[in-house]
């Protein structure tokens, strides 16, 4: 699914082309994209008809619209969501599954191909780490590395107190968000460390390295326009990433430091991607 970056850069096209706007008409088409909304798509559709966005946010891969019902529009990407601002005449796609007339004319939609994604409207309420207001579904995540309620040392200390494996650490969205499978890989390879090695076998300045370089390599790939792994990741005018990455997906290429082939191993229902020797298991 999107991380960070590539859920970033279109939170920055929602800031752009839809903050401020008022949805004139709202569709919401089938259950599924609702799931997440207990009343259903009609409900949703309703709801949502007449209100004006305020302000575009995210925490991690976390992204929202606060309106100024006081509430706030989830959207959750899953594995290919995409919102879409086009013209109103612009023939919409297979797989559109909601859109929204604005009142500057345009359209705001929600493409999703795989279909795990999904919008969900809920309350904002107070953020338990920082003064802002957040989606009272996101409480518990923790604060991504480009946020300034971010706090490095802290994380640094939790992880260093789990037993775990570092790669899974990486990806609990609970002690930081924002990392997913593709940077928590190519953060690891950076800091030439395996996914399993236990974090309370790290020492803090291995660790700090570690979180240093998912930060610097998300921003990296912020500049890019998020990855260029995978062309579902698309910003607002449907236009994907340029970020190459230096280890994930490189299976039996080589690594770009020693020359030694990557390696795929299975890991929690997906891949990790290693060079066997910049990053030994130990």
């Amino acid at each position: 699914m999107p991380e960070l970056p590539e859920v970033e850069v279109v939170r920055r096209g929602l800031a752009e082309h839809v903050v401020g706007r008022r949805l004139e008409t709202a569709s919401v088409l089938g259950a599924r994209v609702a799931r997440r909304h207990e009343a259903g798509p009609a409900a949703l559709a309703a709801a949502l008809t007449g209100v004006t966005v305020e302000q575009a946010d995210r925490r991690g891969k976390y992204l929202w619209l606060a309106l100024d019902s006081g509430e706030a529009l989830v959207v959750h990407l899953g594995m290919s969501g995409q919102m879409l601002v086009t013209s109103a005449d612009t023939p919409r796609p297979k797989h559109c599954h909601a859109f929204f007339g604005m009142s500057d004319g345009r359209e705001l939609r929600f493409v999703d191909q795989r279909t795990f994604g999904g919008l969900q409207l809920v309350d904002l309420v107070p953020d338990p780490f920082s003064d802002k207001q957040i989606p009272s579904v996101i409480t518990h995540i923790a604060p991504d590395p480009l946020e300034a309620a971010y706090d490095e040392a802290s994380v640094n200390r939790k992880l260093r107190h789990r037993h775990t494996a570092v790669k899974r650490a990486l990806l609990d969205q609970t002690l930081v968000s924002g990392i997913g499978n593709i940077y928590a890989d190519e953060a690891l390879w950076r800091s030439r460390l395996h996914g399993e090695r236990w974090t309370d076998r790290l020492t803090r300045p291995v660790v700090a390295g570690l979180l240093e370089h998912a930060r610097e390599v998300m921003i990296a790939a912020l500049g890019e326009g998020g990855t260029s792994f995978d062309a579902l990741y698309v910003n607002v005018n449907g236009a994907s990433g340029r970020m190459t990455l230096d280890v994930y997906g490189r299976e039996g290429r080589p690594c770009k430091r020693c020359g030694t082939p990557i390696v795929r191993e299975r890991f929690m229902n997906r891949s990790s991607h290693f060079c066997p020797v910049c990053q030994r298991k130990r």
